[in-house]
């Protein structure tokens, strides 16, 4: 009789393979020096644009978000911010659904929380 209310008990908590992370996450951006500038950013899973400094949320993508920037004194820096895999991913490899959640959606995937866009002196 455990067991059986065991394997229900199971079941009815695994039964659903949402995951944890936002679909959005925040990155603090700044430039290296200080200044105040202008950025647009993308990924594959969408655009933004942003006065920097500030925190952006951006959407989740296992592509580099890629960011062209420029400071109110008109100088100019580009470059991506690479995507990591997430220490969640095992947790959802092992108990939810094999990953496959996270395969389509890129939930597992991380940005730094912040960064430093480099400019030119």
């Amino acid at each position: 009789m455990k067991k059986l209310i065991s394997i229900a008990f199971i079941m009815a908590t695994a039964g659903c393979a949402s995951l944890t992370n936002d679909a959005m996450t925040p990155i603090a951006l700044s430039f290296s020096d200080g200044s105040n500038g202008y950025c647009k950013l993308n990924n594959k899973r969408g655009a933004w644009d942003a006065r920097i400094p500030t925190t952006v949320s951006v959407r989740r993508s296992d592509d580099p978000l890629k960011f062209d920037c420029e400071t109110s004194d008109g100088r100019e820096a580009f470059g991506s911010i690479p995507s990591t895999v997430g220490a969640k991913i095992v947790a959802s490899a092992v108990f939810l659904d094999f990953g496959i959640t996270d395969a389509i959606t890129d939930k597992h995937r991380e940005y730094p929380s912040n960064y430093v866009v480099p400019m030119p002196a």
